[in-house]
């Protein structure tokens, strides 16, 4: 019989690892950690754990590490980590050592990877790991540079909480899907574009150094401190020792080093009851459900607002007032639901917009029907039309003071345009009563944000159009002018590498819809930066005018995005990775032999730096 539930919950682990190391978790990290703890009191030599959890991406290259990749021993009780600093006292008494220092690190909650400057790898096994160096390509951003030894692929915290936390349910699927998959969704591409999504090297973390009685004194304030200056998402703390000899002495496992600690918090819980479900309407009109809960309070803090994240997940786990729920709040991790404990037995949608009172329709926003939204289809609705002006400053970023709530006063007082607004002065701003200092400030920040220079693309992709974010707005101008947009059908924009069919739809009706405003704007002179257009002389008469090309590795001239921006000049389309549309690898240094093979697979011209550079300059080869 116990061999009976020992395979079972083999096999039950085998299945959360393999959601988790795909980037969709099926349980919290104490749960899992809890039941491989169970597996080890039952059979604590069973395979299972005496190797690091795999993780596998299919299409990759596998590639063996030079030192192991383990996993980290755990301790989620000050008394687990009083046993390893007193196993570790041990070891350094029998080489006579009379002290010994630890250092204390974030733990990061990522894809964890090793970058030695050629490639950058994944764990996978911890011997053998994968070559995942496309990430560099689709632009993850190296923190320091190349080449820095074992780090995390992971998004700012900060970032993620404020523009996806609503989309994805952690930090870690995101990352998963980038590495993993060739086709990147739009949400994940903004965050790229931004420089949001980083390799960060453990070296580069803040640390904390001090002796065994120190680290069990200070825990909790190490973990604060090292929170607080951490804008990563985080799951605990390690503790190394520092002695290098020391760590020699201890070695390791097959699943994990001696000498190093997890400390790991599954973060403080509260049952609450919910006593209302709070409806809030975003820019495309997805309405997404608050819950209102009885004050409890939780890791030092007094939570009443925990997030639902879409219609869906209320419907399906029976969310509503009356239930009761579980609220967790992990350190720096804001509060989220953990799981419902006693759901309600009938569940109300709301069939009409919280703001506008326009009838809800369903609207998936995934291809697997997970993500069910609420959304109204009104584009007069004042939630919306406040959501689309903060969208506008925000991504235009050269005006300061427009924040949601002063924009919310603009337009309950009839200032429900961008038009309105920007014929605004600053007496206008006096009589709403905002003051004399900030109405000035607000009264300069328009005038600052046309008369500063700004990208066309970004330009665009403020306006909120449907399938336009800056990657997309960016390109669909290197072949029309902002003035041309609004006379294009779907079939001239479909006809642009890159823009399917239903995409090209989406965009020409959200012109459309927009066409009015951007007419207003553009007539008020903002100062721009153009986009070269591909029929322009200088990238006519350009030799990569049209070429769709890829930069990888380390660049002389400058750096990989001014490389980038000066092709773009020249009328390039550039890409982030190479595929069988791509026309040209440019290499510079420390390219990973996979890349280029899969480029000459694909019949791709590959270029060195020096050759691309001769290219555009007029002495090069021919590039077709």
């Amino acid at each position: 019989m116990v061999d009976v539930d020992i395979d079972q919950l083999v096999s039950q682990l085998e299945a959360w690892n393999a959601a988790y190391r795909g980037g969709a978790p099926l349980v919290d990290d104490a749960t899992y950690d809890r039941m491989v703890e169970t597996l080890r009191e039952l059979d604590p030599q069973h395979p299972f754990l005496q190797g690091v959890e795999p993780e596998k991406f299919s299409g990759r290259t596998q590639v063996r590490h030079p030192l192991p990749m383990l996993s980290i021993e755990k301790a989620y009780t000050g008394e687990q980590l009083t046993r390893f600093v007193q196993r570790v006292a041990k070891e350094a008494q029998s080489m006579g050592m009379a002290e010994v220092r630890y250092e204390v690190t974030p733990k990061l909650d990522g894809l964890a990877g090793r970058d030695d400057g050629t490639l950058l790898a994944s764990r996978g096994n911890g011997l053998m790991g994968y070559d995942i160096s496309s990430a560099w390509d689709k632009g993850v951003t190296p923190v320091g540079g190349r080449g820095q030894g074992l780090g995390e692929i992971t998004v700012v915290h900060s970032y993620f909480d404020q523009h996806l936390a609503g989309i994805f349910e952690h930090p870690r699927n995101m990352v998963v899907g980038i590495v993993s998959s060739d086709t990147l969704n739009a949400h994940a591409r903004q965050a790229l574009e931004a420089g949001m999504v980083h390799f960060v090297p453990y070296s580069r973390l803040p640390h904390w150094e001090g002796t065994g009685d120190q680290l069990l004194d200070r825990i909790d304030q190490i973990v604060q401190s090292l929170a607080e200056q951490t804008d990563y998402p985080m799951d605990g703390v390690v503790v190394s020792v520092c002695d290098h000899a020391l760590r020699a002495r201890m070695g390791a496992t097959t699943h994990h080093y001696r000498w190093q600690i997890a400390v790991k918090r599954k973060g403080e819980t509260a049952v609450t009851i919910v006593e209302n479900i709070q409806w809030q309407v975003g820019r495309t009109g997805n309405v997404t459900p608050v819950l209102e809960v009885t004050p409890v309070a939780l890791s030092g803090a007094t939570i009443r607002r925990v997030t639902a994240h879409h219609a869906g997940m209320v419907e399906k786990l029976g969310i509503g007032p009356g239930a009761r729920i579980e609220v967790i709040r992990s350190g720096e991790v804001i509060p989220k639901l953990e799981k419902v404990l006693m759901p309600v037995p009938q569940v109300n949608l709301p069939g009409q917009c919280p703001s506008c009172g326009s009838d809800l329709t369903y609207l998936n926003t995934d291809d697997n029907g997970k993500e069910l939204f609420l959304n109204c289809s009104n584009p007069a609705c004042p939630a919306q039309i406040e959501q689309r002006i903060s969208h506008w400053f925000r991504v235009l970023g050269n005006a300061d003071w427009f924040g949601i709530k002063t924009i919310q006063r603009l337009v309950a007082a009839g200032f429900d345009t961008l038009e309105k607004i920007y014929a605004m002065n600053e007496a206008d701003f006096n009589e709403l009563g905002f003051g004399p200092v900030q109405s000035r400030n607000l009264a300069d920040a328009l005038m600052l944000s046309r008369t500063q220079t700004v990208e066309d693309w970004r330009f665009l992709a403020a306006l909120g159009v449907p399938d336009l974010g800056v990657g997309d707005s960016r390109k669909l101008l290197q072949h029309h002018r902002l003035e041309a947009l609004p006379a294009l059908d779907a079939q001239t924009i479909a006809a642009i590498h890159g823009f399917g069919a239903k995409t090209s739809q989406r965009i020409v009706d959200g012109i459309t819809r927009i066409g009015e405003t951007l007419a207003h704007l553009l007539a008020l002179g903002f100062e721009m930066e153009r986009t070269p257009l591909l029929s322009e002389k200088t990238a006519a008469h350009s030799p990569i005018a049209g070429k769709r090309i890829v930069f990888t590795g380390k660049m002389q001239r400058g750096s990989r995005e001014e490389m980038q921006a000066e092709a773009r000049r020249l009328g390039a389309d550039v890409q982030t990775a190479v595929n069988r549309s791509t026309d040209m690898l440019v290499c510079g240094d420390k390219v990973g032999a996979a890349k280029r093979s899969k480029a000459e697979a694909l019949g791709v011209t590959l270029l060195s730096e020096a050759d691309y550079l001769r290219l555009i300059d007029g002495g090069g080869q021919d590039a077709t």
